[in-house]
């Protein structure tokens, strides 16, 4: 969440205790604030629904920790599908082509993770621990309430070769619902996601601290 959904998340929750007949006050509410605001208002709303419907812990007023071990276990859940849906994709329609997902993290933790082709490359045997690490960079942007620059697209082999000798290039292939495919593509940026730039000016003073540090090794 951010600032702005500040007043809608302090109205929520002021429901919440109100529907176990209990008042909030603001140390209170700043602790519900802070402990919650990493996470999608979306989110955060599905998981105080499924407490209230729970015929167990529903019986009780939830705490922060509780909202939280719910929000975990949908970003889990969320991983999951998340990684089902590349699976699929990738036995179906392989590293040959350009694809886009209807999911802009998934762009963005397959980015971080190689991209597109080096994920074809894999073997089963690797696939395993793939999956696990593609679950848990993907649990750490939802986690936070993240998204972060990320490909419009996902460069395919065929693709690849065509831009490096300027042939036209293929389509791609849209996965998962299209329209929300259009809005990953409109959402994208194809400027570097890790950003390199030249010592200028500091140059001198970063010799001379890497001249200072091995003097230190010697004396050592």
């Amino acid at each position: 969440m951010t600032e702005k959904d500040y007043e809608k998340f302090r109205e929520g929750l002021a429901g919440i205790y109100g529907f176990y007949d209990k008042e909030i006050n603001m140390f209170v509410l700043d602790i519900w604030w802070n402990a919650l605001k990493p996470f999608d208002t979306p989110a955060i709303i599905q998981a105080f629904n499924r407490h209230v419907i729970n015929t167990e812990s529903g019986k009780w007023l939830p705490k922060p920790a509780d909202i939280i071990r719910m929000l975990r276990g949908s970003t889990q859940d969320s991983a999951l599908m998340a990684w089902a849906k590349v699976d699929k994709a990738l036995r179906h329609k392989g590293t040959y082509v350009d694809v886009v997902f209807d999911d802009p993290l998934i762009h963005r933790v397959l980015h971080d993770m190689g991209g597109w082709i080096a994920l074809g490359q894999k073997n089963e045997d690797e696939w395993p621990f793939v999956a696990r690490e593609f679950e848990n960079r993907y649990r750490g942007f939802r986690e936070r309430s993240e998204l972060p620059d990320y490909p419009p697209v996902l460069t395919g082999i065929a693709n690849a070769h065509n831009a490096s000798k300027g042939l036209k290039l293929q389509p791609y292939v849209m996965i998962g619902n299209e329209e929300e495919c259009e809005r990953v593509i409109n959402g994208g940026t194809v400027k570097p996601l890790i950003g390199f730039k030249q010592a200028g000016e500091s140059a001198g003073d970063l010799k001379l601290a890497f001249s200072s540090n091995r003097d230190d090794k010697k004396k050592a």
